[in-house]
């Protein structure tokens, strides 16, 4: 069922039944103006559409985001997984671009877990979001979410929230350092989105940095390929750790669209660093074409030139092989068939279950295992600074 705003506080249509929902009046007040409110964020999200559970519309979080998006058609789902005219539709694939710019989805997150996972984070957060209005052409999340992957906005944040503190609690100070991180319990806060995009549209963000720096036992961590200027006004007090991910800007340029230039990003990092966060990188995807080491040591080579030493003194990060998959494949078929000239090379690849039960295309493991030995080697040449938490 397709419901239009009100066109008037006065308006007597309801919205999803919920007099609250009735009059602008009762919405609450759209997040502040800053960088979410420039014409380049604008059309980056120029929302059209809304499809969002009637739960998540009424709660606060909801009407701000409604508030923020009044032109928007709100279409009442039951759930934000189940959608057959996104999710379940081939015909989405043809427009992916466009659905991911002009599309928006609201759920309550139900089943609130933290996960351990031992490699960037001690911890797996219930994130805010599931999906991204990025287009990164190997991005995992579709792969799970079928034909159209818009973001998906959980609004009970306070719910999430309350979650991470009895967790972080429960957990006590951390008594061993690890790769994670020698003195704080790390939990990554956006495994299926990008929190830099989320903060765009809402407040999701914001509110987390704001818990974490309240916690001195625990560390929010988020990987991004988005310089958003907003979050430096949040005052994170070292307390959150960004990961700006990186690849060589060909590979960035075919491959991470509707992203910031590789150079944007890692120029960012020591601004994000005077505002308190702690800044660490990921070399991630690793793609394997033709002239793939000449392009990554002219990356870290720029990385060793720009970066000031305040930054390199701290920063660490991780190498992430690319990973594929064939129902993927297809679909992106539909929208960047030139990305997967990049991506699918069945003769370099083979199956293997990833650590979350899906069947994944991953390089074979020789020819993984020497790309790996010559990144590293690349690292200790170009930026011998820069650690490698780990690498796989």
């Amino acid at each position: 069922m397709r419901h239009h705003p009100p066109s008037s506080p006065g308006s007597q249509e309801p919205l999803f039944g919920l007099d609250a929902m009735a009059a602008a009046g009762d919405a609450p007040p759209p997040p502040a103006p800053g960088f979410r409110d420039s014409a380049q964020a604008r059309r980056l999200l120029a929302i059209r559409e809304i499809h969002a559970e009637p739960a998540a519309a009424a709660s606060p979080r909801g009407r701000q985001i409604l508030a923020r998006f009044p032109d928007a058609t709100l279409i009442e789902v039951d759930s934000h997984w189940r959608i057959p005219e996104l999710h379940g539709n081939e015909g989405s694939a043809d427009r992916w671009m466009r659905i991911k710019r002009e599309t928006l989805v609201l759920g309550v997150k139900k089943t609130l877990t933290t996960r351990p996972n031992g490699r960037s984070a001690d911890w797996i957060a219930p994130g805010p979001s599931n999906g991204c209005a990025l287009s990164c052409v190997y991005c995992y999340v579709p792969r799970r979410k079928g034909f159209a992957n818009p973001i998906t906005l959980f609004t009970n944040i306070d719910g999430i929230i309350g979650h991470l503190g009895r967790h972080v609690a429960a957990q006590g100070p951390k008594t061993e350092p690890n790769q994670c991180d020698p003195e704080a319990w790390v939990y990554d806060i956006g495994e299926n989105g990008d929190c830099s995009v989320d903060a765009l549209v809402c407040d999701n963000t914001a509110d987390l940095v704001r818990a974490f720096r309240d916690w001195p036992t625990a560390k929010a961590s988020f990987a991004t390929k988005f310089v958003n200027p907003d979050l430096l006004e949040l005052d994170p007090r070292g307390r959150t750790r960004i990961r700006f991910s990186l690849m060589p800007a060909d590979d960035s340029r075919l491959l991470d669209l509707r992203t910031s230039p590789v150079d944007r990003r890692i120029a960012a990092a020591a601004d994000f660093l005077d505002a308190g966060y702690e800044v660490h990188f990921n070399l991630s995807p690793v793609v394997l074409r033709p002239g793939w080491q000449d392009a990554w040591a002219e990356l870290l080579r720029h990385m060793d030139d720009v970066l000031p030493r305040r930054v390199r003194e701290q920063a660490r990060c991780e190498v992430i092989m690319l990973t594929h998959n064939a129902d993927l494949h297809e679909v992106n078929l539909r929208w960047h068939p030139r990305g997967e000239d990049a991506l699918w090379r069945p003769a370099a690849q083979e199956t293997k279950r990833s650590q979350n039960g899906a069947l994944n295309l991953r390089y074979r493991a020789a020819i993984k295992r020497q790309a790996l030995a010559e990144l590293r080697e690349l690292v200790a040449r170009h930026a011998p600074w820069l650690d490698i938490r780990y690498a796989f």
